[in-house]
């Protein structure tokens, strides 16, 4: 039973990929098929470092903002005239910071991480805002338009990025003690504690990846834009939650696996994209978002009250 409920986020991305090639002859053509993929590049990455966030019983409210700070501080570096190497470094240094404050906050004062990831949200947002005035960045090299639009080797450039990062995620989930350690805090922190593995450390880790990817993901969304938008990410950070619950991980922790969040991730792309093939109103889709993520939360609950 296990098995089938853990194929069908698979069997779902299937049927929807078919459905949508006959519905719309404009489907299957390699011009969509890379604007679907660089639209979902960025919700894809920042995923990845939600499934390790949630399997380790943890939840981070506050990406979206972190994405729009390392974004635009980026951006910014940029535009002060440092190289476009510098400038994603500056955005992905400015996530894994955001990030470890985070795990800080919530592995030290042993506070609630909705709570704090809430709170955050509105200190990053807020000093996103503050820093620019509200003004997003434009004076942009235009050779940094390559990281979100660029081919490589008739492929789009993000998606060699996030075949890099879910290698990378799937090898730490599934072969370093960072990885088995995530999932014990996330069946059991009390026992995790009794059996001798640091807790707090772990988690300020693995918030600081899932910062560091979130900042990733931030200077794509910059680049793919050509600008540094103070105001960017908002409801990014629901679209990364859904993608690690569809594909199949547990809001209660210790369950999710980086395919499963790719596949969770392109289902909700594809519903985007098909939406918009066939005319389907932007507010439908929200709705039509949020009915499949309560159907998967649902699923998900039942399960757990059978085991």
């Amino acid at each position: 039973m296990k098995r089938l409920q853990g194929l069908l986020p698979f069997a779902t991305l299937i049927v929807l990929f078919v459905a949508l090639w006959i519905a719309s002859p404009y489907f299957l053509t390699s011009t969509n098929l890379s604007s679907l993929i660089r639209q979902t590049a960025v919700i894809n990455i920042m995923a990845l470092g939600m499934t390790i966030i949630i399997i380790s019983g943890g939840i981070d409210l506050s990406v979206g903002a972190i994405l729009a700070m390392g974004g635009l501080l980026g951006t910014m570096a940029m535009e002060k005239g440092f190289p476009i190497l510098i400038g994603i470094a500056v955005g992905l240094v400015v996530g894994l910071l955001c990030g470890l404050l985070n795990g800080f906050l919530i592995a030290r004062l042993r506070i609630a991480p909705f709570i704090v990831t809430l709170g955050t949200l509105g200190v990053f947002r807020g000093s996103t805002l503050l820093i620019s005035n509200g003004l997003p960045v434009h004076q942009i090299p235009q050779a940094f338009s390559f990281l979100g639009e660029g081919n490589l080797l008739g492929v789009p450039f993000v998606l060699w990025v996030l075949v890099i990062c879910a290698v990378g995620m799937h090898f730490v989930l599934e072969h370093t003690r960072l990885g088995r350690y995530a999932f014990a805090i996330g069946s059991n922190s009390a026992a995790a504690v009794y059996a001798g593995i640091p807790v707090s450390r772990y988690t300020m880790a693995v918030y600081a990846i899932g910062g560091l990817l979130t900042g990733l993901a931030g200077m794509i969304e910059a680049s793919r834009l050509m600008t540094g938008q103070p105001t960017a990410g908002n409801g990014y950070e629901l679209q990364a939650i859904a993608a690690v619950v569809i594909g199949g991980g547990s809001l209660h922790g210790g369950e999710g696996s980086v395919m499963g969040t790719l596949v969770g991730a392109f289902i909700m792309g594809l519903l985007s994209n098909g939406s918009d093939l066939l005319g389907i109103s932007n507010y439908v889709q929200q709705v039509i978002i949020g009915a499949v993520i309560i159907l998967a939360v649902s699923v998900d609950e039942l399960r757990k009250r059978r085991a």
